[in-house]
This record gives C-alpha cells, structure tokens and sequence, in this order.
C-alpha cells in the first residue's frame, strides 16, 4: 500500500511538472495579421543579394508581394501612394530573411524531457512522415530564432534510414497550415557508412562490417524498387490499392511531374560518393547534407550538379592531425571548388539563431562576405526550390524582409524590423520579456538611467 501510494505521489508530480513544462513551452506572443496596405520601406541601403545594393533607396509592398525596389538616392523623390505606410529607415538595412535550410524548428521544444521530443519516428522507412504535421506553431524556439533574423526554415525528421520527408516553413502562423510554405520539399536519407571501423570500440571483424553495409544498402535499393513499381503498378491501373508509403515518395521518382530532391546525409568521401553515384543511377535529384568530405567529391559533384548543404562551420576537426580551422573553412574550399552550396547552423534546435554567426566564421576565413550571405539567403533558397518566391529583393518575390542596423553578419548588428509575406513580426521572445521584466525591477528601485 505504501508503495502504491508513494508511486501515486510521484506520478502525480511528473504529470504537475509536465505540465508545467508544457505550459512554459508555449510562445504567448499574438500572430501578425496579413497585410491589408500597401507598405514602403525609404531611405535605406537596400540589400537584393541577386544584383546591387542600392543606397538611399526604397521598397514597395502590397498583399505580401514585392512591387518595386528603388535606385540609388531614389528615396530623396519618393511618391507614396494614397493609403500606403511608410517605415522611415534612414541609416538603416534591408535584407531578404534569412534562411535556415536544415533544422528541427517546431519538432523539438526541450531536448531534455522526451515528451517535447518529435523529431524521431519508429521505424527505419517512413517516407509517409512529413515534418510539417508535427510542427508546434507555439514554440518558444520560433520567435527566438526569427529575432535574429532567420525568417524560413527547412525542417527535417530524423531517425532511421530514410526519417520522412522535408518541409520549407515561415516563421509565423496560428497553425501548421499557416506556418507551411513547402509541407513536401523532398525525402530524407540517412545514408550508412560504407567504410569498415577498425577503431579499439569496434567488436565486430572486417568481413563481418562489410556484410552488414552490404545489407544496409541492399534494403534501400529494394525499398525503392518497390517504390517504383508501386508507381508502374498505379500508373497501368489507377484502382491499384494505395499504400501511403510508396505513394509518398512518388515525387522524388524519375519522370514525376514535378521531381523532388532527395536530402542524403552524407559526410565521409566513401559516403558521399556512394549516395551520389546511387542515386544519379536512379535518376533522382539529389543534395548533399553534412558534406564534410565534399570538396574530395569536387569532381562527381560537380559532374552532375549536385548541391551541398553544409551543416555549420562551428565544428572540430575530423582527425587530430586535421587542420584546426577545416570545418571554419570548407565553405570556402566548396566555393573555391565549383561546387553548389549553402549553409546551415548545424546547431541544435534552441541555437538555430546562431546561423548568421556560422556564415561570419566562414567569411574571417576567407569566404567573401557578399557570398556568406548569399549561403544563408539566396543559394539556400535555390537549394531548397522556393527561389522563385524567396531568397533575394526583386519585385514578384514575397515580402519577407529584415531591417537591420548593419551587415548581419556582424554581431553588433540589431533586427529593428521583421516583415513575413508582408507582416510586420513581433520581435519580442522570451529573453526579451524577461529582459524587460528584471529591468522593471531595477528602475523601480531607481538603479537605472531615466532612458534605461
């Protein structure tokens, strides 16, 4: 009885304490209302990172659409027009959003309590998965990371050999709905390793190591036989009886409509080498993530145009006798290369703010600046196919823009303002509440400046 009763107690704390944490998960903050005006932003440097930067200048939008961008000192004979708002940004910068082509926004609230963990499925293929059902639209991640200025995400699950499929988001929306962009940008691989480990750890033979790789492979050749004949077979007859797995990878196979890529997660150069060469023998579209080893690759990459996403720049060395700044410098050995790429933060889920710093790394390493932003704006969104509607400043592409007090990648550099699809974003997060709360504390101590 006694024991029954301690373990009521104890169960009953956990669920008090969940809660709690479930509770303090939550983002409070009110989502911004689609733009009914037309909206110019004058007298900035604006920054279109597909052409020039045009100083003393403007922006026009409406229903969440760029309509014009200005010339140099264009601002100085601006004309809005009847009803539209103005935001005065003398001295300041306009950017696209920044983009963060690989993380786990929304699937991962805190990486310490399991219930707040949905990230992972079980299961080894689980192509029906698609990351953006998942997604917590409340998550206190989102406003975090959109405050520094990381407008779009990619999200992607992770698990067994092929997690689910991708999805591209914005960073703000009542709903998963809301929050989608692109709810299937394309199917994720975990490629195995195919190189034997002789490491101390290493329990099991050689022979033993290159059976199990073999079987590895073996099964993602015959899951995606079976895919496309699931394809043929509902091709010659479209009564054939639908199975949610291979129908979802139908995009990703030869002679869709629209062919989807597919995001191997590869670093070794026997990795890469391999998903490469398997999957242009299937002929499907296929990126890169990870990519450590890429530039020895340069050659089949190249060959067959085959991006890389790089999954940070804040990494160690691969071996002890490995160059010290080799992960600070692989952007610049990619683009040195010829190799397509772009940059993610690689960090985890709560510190995809950091994006911007990753970029800043690989410009003091040698990256030109000018590219180091364009691997966080434009090349992701070439990438990850929302370039059409994303990534640069032209007219036709959606409103989604910064305003910032400098280059981003400096770290001194302040988001003032945050449009998405033309919305003006809320900036205020949890840090920043806090911030004002313990200030309070303070001034009414009289402890602080009149302007503080």
């Amino acid at each position: 009885m006694t024991i029954t009763r301690t373990f009521l107690a104890s169960f009953t704390v956990s669920l008090i304490s969940l809660a709690s944490i479930s509770t303090q998960a939550q983002d409070l903050t009110h989502k911004a209302p689609p733009q009914n005006h037309p909206i110019a932003i004058i007298g900035a440097t604006i920054h279109t990172i597909s052409g020039d930067n045009y100083s003393n200048s403007f922006v026009t939008f409406d229903q969440g659409i760029i309509t014009a961008v200005g010339q140099d000192n264009s601002a100085d004979s601006f004309k809005p027009a009847p009803g539209m708002q103005i935001i005065k940004a003398s001295g300041l910068h306009v950017y696209p959003g920044l983009i963060g082509a690989i993380t786990g926004t929304g699937l991962i609230e805190i990486a310490a309590v399991r219930s707040t963990r949905d990230r992972d499925e079980v299961g080894q293929f689980t192509p029906e998965v698609r990351a953006s059902v998942a997604i917590n639209p409340d998550s206190t991640v989102i406003p975090v990371t959109r405050s520094a200025g990381i407008l779009t995400v990619g999200v992607i699950p992770t698990g067994g050999t092929i997690p689910g499929r991708a999805s591209i988001i914005r960073m703000d929306g009542w709903t998963t709905e809301d929050l989608a962009i692109k709810p299937d940008a394309g199917l994720v691989i975990n490629w195995p390793s195919v190189r034997p480990v002789h490491d101390w750890w290493m329990n099991r033979t050689e022979s033993e190591q290159k059976k199990q790789i073999k079987e590895r492979l073996a099964k993602i050749n015959t899951f995606f036989d079976a895919a496309e004949l699931y394809a043929l077979a509902r091709k010659a007859d479209p009564a054939t009886p639908i199975d949610i797995r291979y129908q979802s990878m139908l995009n990703i196979l030869p002679g869709a409509d629209s062919q989807n890529p597919v995001f191997i997660n590869a670093n070794d150069i026997d990795q890469i080498t391999s998903a490469v060469t398997w999957a242009i023998g299937r002929k499907l579209q296929p990126v890169i993530v990870g990519g450590r080893d890429a530039p020895q690759a340069a050659t089949l990459l190249i060959e067959h145009d085959v991006p890389v996403i790089i999954t940070g720049t804040h990494r160690f060395p691969k071996r002890a006798d490995s160059p010290y700044d080799e992960a600070f410098t692989l952007p610049l050995r990619l683009q040195n290369a010829g190799i397509r790429w772009c940059l993610a933060s690689g960090e985890r889920t709560a510190h995809e703010r950091g994006l911007r710093h990753s970029a800043a790394t690989a410009a003091a390493y040698g990256l030109d600046p000018a590219l180091a932003l364009k691997s966080i704006t434009l090349w992701a969104a070439q990438i990850l196919n929302i370039d059409e509607t994303l990534g640069s400043i032209e007219p036709g592409k959606a409103a989604t823009l910064i305003v910032t007090t400098g280059n981003p990648l400096q770290i001194t550099t302040h988001i003032n303002h945050a449009l998405i699809d033309g919305k003006y974003i809320d900036l205020s997060n949890k840090q920043t509440k806090l911030n004002e709360k313990y200030r309070e504390r303070y001034r009414q101590l009289n402890m602080l400046p009149d302007n503080n």
